[in-house]
């Protein structure tokens, strides 16, 4: 770290080596959801457990498939925390245990508030054939994780373009032009599709941490190569970053404040004590009516792993 302040930085290659005194660069792994989905996880990581409340991050896809053989993840449980689903191709089916039934479109949000407790199914209809998103989870602060359970639709988000870059604001406000999306921490989520071969210079918020992955292609941020195998992540303090984009190039850009109170997160399920979620746990595998029960699935619930001796904190 340094005590140099922005103000007293003049050019943009001076405040690119600032800010790469606050970078991290690392890779992200490869897991497996529903029937045989392969995804890149970035979050939660050994490396960075949590960027601002996004604490979990999955990008899906690109992927073609025969019909009838697309996602389908059964019936399970979350609580604490919000499900993010920002469809960039395919559709997806999602059906809760509060009568939610909504299916996603390209360049759509569904956002899940799980509160005190929910559960849901996420299943690809019988006739798709391709699939490209990114899932992520957002905390729910102390005073809003015991809520009641919520579904929200979100058909069209703002759209502003600015250096042959066109810039979704998924979450919060960028460019002075805010996101529907409603959250209760200070967040910031933005799509970023080059149609041009660009250059830009980012301006962020010195209170937030951010972090970047590439969705399609690939792309430079501060003279860091970002492909689908890294993420760079940005500690707070930066105020302004620069981004090389091919065309066609995509990028997802996330940031918020720091979360201040530790989190434990287990499975699909987000709490404060390991005995909370345990409580959860078998509550989950008891049918307690805290989950609810989602009658028209065509499968069994998904069971829970292991439950885990000791767990470490996420923040």
């Amino acid at each position: 770290m340094t005590n140099t302040s922005y103000n007293e930085i003049s050019s943009s290659d001076d405040c690119e080596k600032y800010a790469n005194q606050f970078i991290q660069d690392f890779p992200i792994r490869t897991a497996e959801i529903g029937k045989g989905t392969v995804i890149k996880r970035a979050l939660p990581s050994r490396y960075k457990r949590m960027i601002g409340a996004w604490c979990f991050l999955d990008h899906a896809g690109p992927v073609t498939f025969p019909r009838g053989d697309g996602l389908d993840v059964g019936p399970h449980p979350h609580m604490g925390l919000q499900t993010f689903t920002w469809m960039i191709e395919g559709t997806i089916m999602h059906t809760d245990s509060i009568g939610s039934r909504q299916l996603i479109r390209p360049k759509q949000v569904n956002l899940m508030t799980a509160g005190y407790g929910i559960s849901h199914t996420e299943v690809a209809p019988e006739t798709e054939t391709q699939m490209h998103s990114a899932q992520l989870w957002i905390a729910l602060p102390d005073h809003k994780r015991h809520m009641e359970p919520q579904f929200d639709h979100y058909p069209e988000l703002p759209v502003v373009e600015r250096d042959h870059i066109e810039f979704t604001v998924l979450v919060g406000e960028y460019l002075s032009t805010r996101s529907p999306v409603e959250v209760h921490t200070e967040l910031l989520g933005v799509d970023l599709i080059a149609k041009e071969t660009t250059r830009s210079q980012l301006q962020l918020n010195p209170e937030f941490e951010y972090g970047f992955i590439a969705l399609d292609g690939t792309a430079m941020v501060n003279g860091h190569a970002l492909n689908n195998e890294n993420m760079v992540v940005f500690e707070p303090g930066v105020t302004q970053v620069s981004i090389e984009l091919d065309k066609g190039s995509r990028l997802l850009m996330i940031g918020g404040e720091p979360f201040e109170t530790p989190i434990l997160l287990w499975w699909n399920l987000i709490g404060r004590t390991q005995e909370e979620l345990k409580i959860a746990n078998e509550q989950w595998a008891n049918h307690d009516p805290r989950f609810g029960e989602i009658t028209d699935y065509d499968g069994p619930r998904l069971v829970a792993p292991a439950f885990p001796e000791k767990m470490r904190p996420s923040r």
